[in-house]
């Protein structure tokens, strides 16, 4: 066991401290691109300030034979454009026990290293897969000479990885966050649906027969669909806040379906999550609008905190009672809004709060940690 007191010493000599808190810039939506497809990795400059995260997905829908284009092309991607502050750049590399993954490692360290937020790593079983990557990565950043730490995302994709997703969470300061893989995740579950996460129209509760009523088998009864992964998502978002760290929900397979794909964005953003993955364009201002608080919920949580005044007692406002819990809750919006609104002037407007001036100052979302917002 490993004593606290060295948590947060570098695993490598050289090696750039590791960071105390996780930065909380904006990633509502992490869009995913395939960087051997040339024609999507031509959309890549223009798309730097419109999404919060742009992701070279190196892992699933990516081909065998494709897989050295891929890790080439993110590497002349990343060189040749200007992320600037408004938009991150990630990775998936390809899951460990592939015989791809320590080249993306070794190579994207070495080569963009500079350039790299976040490297997101598939079906993580255990803290002992973020150990592994967490001594690698301390390892090659010493010898690129990196200044930074680079984070770490890990995909919840295995039953394993759910029964320790606690462990997962805090195994090492690099944790950014945690994202859910529905898709391999059924799998491993010997779940029987074949959807790439959202709901089923079999996983339903039913009303009641009418009293009275003989005939109950053929009585009208309604039906409600219920949301497969209610468990999974709140699960994770426990672990995620406890230790810190931010929860997002992953792919919704169904691009088509723009109505359900923004019923399970919402249902985990309700829950936790701070964003979502998207897979296609029409996804992206889907995942911005949901993962960004209405101005309705920014206005009645601003009258609450301005109602309570110093935090203490209780309030009745609109006929409802506002304590120190329901203060809590409003503090939590708010400040999701401020950071948002801080590198977002349209957020800002509708918000009605100036965003960050260039020196930093203003708003609240400059440099807090995963903590701000969240109640650990």
């Amino acid at each position: 066991m490993r004593s606290p007191k060295d948590f947060f010493a570098p695993l490598a000599v050289g090696a750039p401290a590791p960071l105390t808190q996780v930065p909380s810039r904006p990633s509502r939506v992490i869009h995913f691109f395939d960087p051997s497809n040339a024609k999507m990795a031509a959309k890549v400059p223009a798309m730097v300030g419109t999404v919060d995260v742009l992701l070279g997905n190196l892992e699933d829908a990516v081909k065998a034979d494709k897989k050295e284009a891929a890790r080439v092309g993110l590497v002349a991607i990343a060189k040749a454009t200007d992320f600037g502050d408004s938009t991150q750049l990630w990775t998936r590399v390809n899951s460990l026990d592939s015989p791809w993954v320590l080249d993306d490692l070794t190579t994207l360290v070495s080569e963009i290293g500079d350039k790299l937020d976040v490297i997101m790593v598939p079906k993580v079983q255990g803290p002992e897969d973020i150990h592994y990557v967490d001594r690698l990565l301390a390892q090659l950043e010493a010898k690129a000479g990196l200044t930074r730490p680079i984070l770490v995302h890990a995909i919840l994709e295995t039953a394993r990885g759910v029964a320790n997703v606690e462990a997962i969470a805090g195994a090492s300061p690099r944790m950014q966050g945690l994202s859910l893989g529905p898709a391999d995740l059924a799998a491993d579950r010997r779940m029987k649906t074949t959807r790439v996460g959202g709901g089923h129209p079999g996983y339903l509760v039913r009303q009641d027969p009418p009293a009275g009523v003989e005939d109950a088998v053929n009585a009208p009864r309604a039906t409600y669909q219920q949301d497969l992964w209610h468990y999974t998502i709140a699960r994770m978002v426990d672990a995620c806040a406890m230790h810190g760290i931010f929860a997002y929900y992953g792919p919704f397979g169904d691009i088509a379906d723009v109505v359900a794909c923004e019923d399970q964005f919402r249902n985990a953003f309700l829950l936790g999550c701070v964003g979502t993955w998207s897979l296609h364009p029409v996804q992206i201002e889907i995942a911005k609008r949901v993962f960004s608080p209405s101005a309705e919920d920014v206005a009645h949580a601003r009258r609450v905190v301005e109602a309570m005044g110093d935090g203490t007692g209780a309030v009745m406002l609109d006929g409802k009672m506002e304590d120190d819990a329901s203060l809590k809750q409003c503090q939590v919006m708010l400040e999701l809004a401020d950071r948002l609104a801080a590198s977002d002037p349209a957020l800002a407007e509708l918000y009605a709060v100036q965003p960050a001036s260039s020196d930093g100052s203003g708003g609240s979302g400059g440099d807090e940690g995963a903590g701000a917002g969240w109640v650990r």
